[in-house]
């Protein structure tokens, strides 16, 4: 009985040491054997590191870190060579699951979490399609070049910033029509921030209460009002 009850005190001490934590990134990356993974996140204008793991052998791993709020972390792999590699994902409390391969660690990255991420996967598909678009149009500005064609070289730069303007106009609509959303407020200062101080003012004022007082929410309206004073 003494025994029974010497395991049973052990058991709770263990139990109520073990460290929580409010976000668990489980990772699995394809032919990883040694290496290094961080969970970071941006604090002001600095990215920090907030766990981190060595890779000796086993390509599965967890990172933990608290969350009081849904936000934008990054999975950042060190190979112990020139090479690293960086994936933006959108998190939220509970587990979100990254699988990757070592070879194209941010393209084959394939994130399973929140409902934030799945809204920016949403936009980002779509961003996909401008950039072949833009890829397109640097094409045919180097071959206006060669052949010294000048009526080329001029649409090719009236074709770019009408490209420019229509990725701005999606990004906007996008982040108005997702006003329940708390990528739209992060859309607006990630991709937009120079645009005019009246589309930026749109996204704000068509935020649901809630998405204001998040965190991107309050970013978006302090950037407002720096950017009137100036």
């Amino acid at each position: 009985m003494k025994n029974f009850l010497a395991l049973l005190i052990c058991i709770l001490i263990v139990s109520c040491t073990k460290e929580e934590h409010d976000f668990t990134l489980k990772g699995y990356v394809k032919g990883l054997k040694k290496g290094t993974v961080y969970l970071q996140k941006q604090q002001d204008s600095l990215i920090v590191s907030v766990d981190s793991l060595e890779i000796t052998g086993n390509s599965n791993f967890e990172l933990h870190t608290d969350l009081t709020e849904p936000e934008v972390l990054f999975l950042r792999l060190d190979k112990n060579d020139t090479d690293e590699g960086v994936i933006v994902f959108f998190a939220d409390k509970g587990v979100t699951e990254i699988n990757s391969t070592l070879k194209n660690f941010n393209f084959d990255a394939k994130v399973n979490g929140s409902k934030q991420q799945k809204v920016l996967e949403d936009y980002l598909l779509v961003m996909s399609k401008f950039n072949d678009q833009n890829l397109d149009l640097i094409k045919e500005k180097f071959d206006a070049q060669k052949e010294k064609d000048s009526v080329g070289i001029l649409d090719f730069k009236n074709n770019y910033n009408n490209l420019i303007k229509r990725k701005y106009l999606y990004t906007i609509n996008f982040a108005v029509t997702n006003k329940d959303s708390e990528v739209a407020p992060y859309l607006a200062l990630s991709e937009i921030p120079n645009t005019s101080i009246k589309y930026l003012e749109t996204i704000y004022d068509a935020l649901d209460e809630t998405i204001k007082a998040s965190k991107y929410g309050k970013q978006l309206k302090e950037t407002i009002q720096l950017r009137k004073e100036e």
